[in-house]
Formats: structure tokens, C-alpha cells, sequence
């Protein structure tokens, strides 16, 4: 990863934005690959897990709790994780992903075929990983962002995301390990990725039943921003108030789409 040379984010400035304009019930954390150990310990107040723990947990605990906390491949409980997010190696055996055979996927051959479809930071180049909320400002360039939200706040922020320069998005559902279609794909590509997080997400990360997650980077977290900043302008913000199912919806979209409405 790796972000603009020289860029200074005022976190504080950009998680009140995200704050009003989604209303979010969790907070924005930052993630952060480090080649070493003893870079990933010298960042401020950095906790490390006195137990092993699912990447999942650690990112909970910043999410939920406010951690600012740092982990290698011997903090992990489990090598999918690690795997992942480039502390552990992709070796063979772990993408014959035998262990999920007949648990997850009905045999070895779909169960390997699950491994190969991840997407995964490549292993070698990092040692550790650290989160932190944003606004302590503690991680100041975070390879990623991280927020959890609503369907409906997702959608609102998309539309932010594509108000200027507009892109159709395309992302993946793996299913089981779903954390590979959200930070483990936005750490290796740089590409904004939402994803619908996984049972063990759920069970051991305690993420919501209604949650999705948003993986991305700075940069795209400004523009979609800004993007949200001008619909909520154009009267289009979160939360969306419903208008009613069975009326006449002209009298509301007239005045934004003139040439479209039917007329009597």
C-alpha cells in the first residue's frame, strides 16, 4: 500500500463530516500494514493483545471500543486471518482450504476453490498491522479506512463516492472469510470495497445483523465526502425519509426530474 507523499489529513474534521452526513453508530477506524514489529509498536498508545485473538476481535476492539492496537502473525488465532492480510503465508496447503471442507463448502474441491477466489495482501513485504480510530489521529496515514454502517448509509455514501468522476462498482461476495472482499481487497488493490461481513465476523468481531462494511482508502474517503456534501445540498441525504407506498410520488420528483414526470 502507501498513500500520497505529503498528504496531512485533518481526521478530527474528516469523521465529524462522516459523522453528520451518515450518522454512523460505530466508529471510523484506520488500518495500517508495517514492514516490522517495532514499527507497528512505536505507533502513540498502541495496546497489544495479551491473548490471541481473530482479526475479526481486533478489529472490533477498535471499532467498538476505541483500541488503538497492533497484532503480527504470532497474535492470530487462526491462519486465515493472517493470511489475509499478508502476515502469513498463502503456502499450498492454505489454499487447498481442507479445514473448511464439509463445514463450509461441500467438498475439497469447492473448499479450495473458496481459497482461490480471496483476495489477499500478498505475504513477504509486512510484519505487523495496526487499527486505530481516525480521529485519535495516532495511525496519521492509514493505508485504509474502515466504517461499518446500514444498507441505507452504504448507498448514501456510494452515491457520494460517484458524484464526480462516476464509476460503476463491482464487488464480491466470498461468503465465509468476507473480510477478504472488504479489507484484504482495499489493501491489495486500493479500490473502495464494501462487502456483507461473514458469520465469524458476527460471531466474533460483533458486527450487527443490519451492518455492512466499507473499506477505503483516504483519498476516496475525502471524495465521497465532498460527493455527500453536495447531494445533501441538492435536498438528497441521510437518513432517507420514506414518502408513502400507495401516493402519487409526482409532486416530489417533479421538481428534480421536470422532463421525466408523466404529466395528466
Amino acid at each position: 500500500m502507501g498513500n500520497e507523499v505529503n498528504v496531512t489529513y485533518d481526521w478530527k474534521q474528516i469523521v465529524k463530516d462522516l459523522n453528520d452526513l451518515l450518522r454512523l453508530r460505530s466508529i471510523p477506524v484506520g488500518m495500517k500494514l508495517y514492514s516490522t514489529k517495532e514499527e507497528m509498536e512505536a505507533v502513540p498508545r498502541i495496546r497489544r493483545p495479551k491473548k490471541r485473538h481473530l482479526l475479526d476481535q481486533i478489529v472490533a476492539q477498535s471499532v467498538r471500543l476505541g483500541f488503538t492496537i497492533g497484532v503480527t502473525a504470532d497474535d492470530l488465532a487462526m491462519k486465515q486471518c493472517g493470511a489475509i492480510a499478508g502476515l502469513m503465508s498463502q503456502d499450498d496447503e492454505w489454499l487447498k482450504g481442507e479445514p473448511m471442507a464439509g463445514v463450509w463448502f461441500d467438498t475439497e474441491e469447492d473448499a479450495a476453490k473458496h481459497q482461490q477466489s480471496l483476495d489477499v495482501v500478498p505475504y513477504g513485504k509486512y510484519e505487523a498491522l495496526a487499527i486505530s480510530p481516525l480521529e485519535a489521529n495516532r495511525i496519521k496515514d492509514p493505508d485504509i479506512c474502515i466504517f461499518y454502517g446500514t444498507p441505507g448509509q452504504m448507498i448514501i455514501f456510494i452515491n457520494g463516492l460517484q458524484w464526480e468522476g462516476f464509476k460503476k462498482f463491482e464487488w464480491s461476495v466470498v461468503g465465509e472469510s468476507a473480510c477478504a472482499d472488504s479489507w484484504g481487497r482495499a489493501l491489495k488493490t486500493g479500490e473502495p470495497s464494501l462487502a456483507i461481513p461473514c458469520y465469524a465476523e458476527r460471531r466474533y468481531g460483533g458486527v450487527l445483523d443490519e451492518e455492512m462494511v466499507m473499506a477505503i482508502t483516504p483519498k476516496d474517503l475525502l471524495k465521497a465526502i465532498e460527493g455527500m456534501k453536495q447531494l445533501s445540498r441538492n435536498g438528497l441525504r441521510y437518513p432517507i425519509p420514506p414518502y408513502g407506498i400507495q401516493v402519487d410520488p409526482r409532486e416530489t420528483l417533479e421538481p428534480i426530474y421536470p422532463e421525466w414526470v408523466q404529466k395528466d
